[in-house]
């Protein structure tokens, strides 16, 4: 999985900066062909780290019709989610989070829109290999009853791979989000 993984992260951060923008603008016209962005929806996504493809127009634009937009914060091995702010500190591994009191737990989200390295067309992901989106969303495996929140992978379309080795703790996704397609 390692070779897989840095192969991955290889290819992303190889794209320049002009694709880099075009791609990330076509990936908010493939969300909005989605229906995700609905009046009172809570709706997280990520500040780009390591190459990822950047969701800026999708946090512009959720921002633009009034949705209440969200973001990961380090909480031991799990993630919380706090709502976006103008200011920011650097977690552990050097991401911006917002500095902010009152935190949410995933399950009160309707929709996670999720970095990932890799991706397959069975909606699987693989992240950096921490293990923090997995953890804190295992209760969609241990809970069947969960239908929220909708989890989404970004990735640009060179991230897809056919063969990822998954494991019984990773949690799939309801659909992978990339330029060019939407696999649901």
């Amino acid at each position: 999985m390692k070779t897989i993984r840095q192969a991955l992260r290889q290819k992303r951060r190889s794209i320049n900066r002009r694709d880099r923008t075009k791609f990330s603008r076509q990936l908010l016209s493939r969300c909005k062909g989605l229906g995700i962005f609905q009046s009172g929806k809570k709706i997280a996504i990520y500040l780009t780290n390591d190459g990822e493809i950047d969701p800026i127009y999708i946090q512009k634009y959720m921002q633009m019709i009034g949705l209440s937009v969200y973001l990961p914060l380090l909480d031991g091995k799990k993630l919380k989610f706090a709502k976006i702010g103008n200011t920011y500190k650097k977690n552990r591994f050097g991401i911006n989070e917002p500095i902010f009191s009152t935190f949410t737990n995933a399950n009160k989200l309707n929709v996670i829109l999720m970095p990932l390295v890799g991706f397959d067309q069975n909606k699987n992901r693989i992240g950096m290999g921490g293990g923090f989106y997995d953890k804190t969303l295992s209760f969609k495996i241990r809970q069947t009853n969960f239908n929220t929140p909708k989890l989404y992978g970004l990735a640009f379309d060179c991230q897809e791979s056919d063969n990822l080795d998954i494991k019984p703790w990773d949690v799939q996704l309801d659909g992978v989000i990339t330029p060019s397609r939407v696999i649901k």
